[in-house]
C-alpha cells in the first residue's frame, strides 16, 4: 500500500516543513480552492505569510464534464491552457473558446463568494508559493502558473502533497522550485493518497481565509 496523508491538514503540515527549508523572504501563499485552501493554510501559518486565492477551473469535454480538455485561470488577461491532444480539431477548440466566458464568470462568482470585495494580495517582486491538495492531469495548475507568471513574482514555488512522477518532471521546468513529497510512478487519483479526502465547503474556505487575516 502506498503512503498516505491522514487528511489535508496533515498534508499541509508536512508540506510546510519542506517549504520552510527554502528560506523564502516575505513570501505570499496562494491556494487553489477549494481543497488547496486547507493545505495552504498550514503552510501560510508556518511561514507567517499572507494567504490568498488564485482561482482556476477546468473546461470539460462535451458529454464528459470530468475530462478536462482545457483550463482557465483568472487574471487581467485570463490564462487559458488547452490540452491539444484531447481537443483534437478546430471545431473542438472553437467550442472551448465559446465556453470560456461562462468559465470566467464562474471564477468571478467564486471570488465574490470567498473574498467579497477584498483585493488580491500583491505578489509582484515577491516569492510566491502556489498550493493545491494534489495534481492529477496538471491542466488547472498550468493555467494557474501561467496567470501567476503574468503578475511578476520574483520566484515561483509550486508545492503539492502528491503528484504523478511524470507530471513532477514536466512541472519542475515551469517553476523555480517544486516541492512534492509524494511522487508515485503509478497514479490513480489524488483521493487515494489521503485517509480523509472529504469535500471542502465554501464555508470552510471562507473561515480559513478569515483566520489567516486574523
Amino acid at each position: 500500500m502506498h503512503e498516505i496523508y491522514r487528511d489535508r491538514v496533515d498534508a499541509g503540515r508536512r508540506l510546510a516543513a519542506e517549504v520552510r527549508a527554502l528560506g523564502l523572504v516575505a513570501p505570499v501563499v496562494l491556494a487553489l480552492p477549494r481543497g488547496g485552501v486547507t493545505v495552504a493554510a498550514e503552510v501560510a501559518r508556518a511561514l507567517q505569510a499572507p494567504l490568498d486565492l488564485l482561482l482556476a477551473g477546468k473546461i470539460g469535454a462535451r458529454g464528459q464534464p470530468e475530462l478536462a480538455i482545457a483550463a482557465v485561470a483568472e487574471g487581467a488577461e485570463p490564462a487559458l491552457v488547452v490540452d491539444e491532444e484531447l481537443v483534437g480539431d478546430e471545431r473542438a477548440l472553437a467550442d472551448v473558446h465559446a465556453r470560456l466566458p461562462a468559465a470566467l464568470a464562474e471564477l468571478e462568482r467564486r471570488r465574490r463568494t470567498y473574498l467579497r470585495e477584498r483585493p488580491p494580495v500583491p505578489v509582484a517582486g515577491r516569492p510566491v508559493v502556489l498550493i493545491d491538495d494534489g495534481i492529477a492531469t496538471g491542466a488547472t495548475v498550468r493555467a494557474a502558473l501561467k496567470s501567476l507568471r503574468a503578475r511578476g513574482p520574483s520566484r515561483i514555488v509550486l508545492a503539492v502533497p502528491v503528484a504523478p512522477l511524470s507530471q513532477c518532471a514536466a512541472l519542475a521546468r515551469e517553476v523555480d522550485d517544486l516541492v512534492c513529497p509524494l511522487r508515485p510512478a503509478w497514479f490513480g487519483a489524488v483521493s487515494t493518497f489521503y485517509g480523509d479526502f472529504s469535500q471542502v465547503s465554501d464555508e470552510a474556505v471562507i473561515a480559513a481565509l478569515h483566520a489567516a487575516r486574523g
